[in-house]
């Protein structure tokens, strides 16, 4: 099963395989469907190497083959 992750709004709110996440007040990640194993690990790695870094002024589209 391959995770897509396209950005709605950087650093705010993705969309990970028809299922939103976005950053509430607090600063903690959610999302309205639970994610599977996959989803959630494929979101991790993509927050840590593009939502994170600095280096990247607009957020790309991503797709984790697994």
């Amino acid at each position: 099963m391959s995770v897509k992750i396209k950005p709605i709004t950087d650093h705010e709110s993705y969309q990970v395989n028809e299922h939103t996440i976005f950053k509430d007040r607090l600063g903690n990640w959610n999302c309205t469907h639970d994610l599977s194993q996959k989803e959630r690990l494929a979101f991790n790695r993509y927050e840590s190497m593009v939502i994170k870094n600095l280096r990247f002024k607009k957020h790309t589209t991503a797709t984790y083959k697994g």
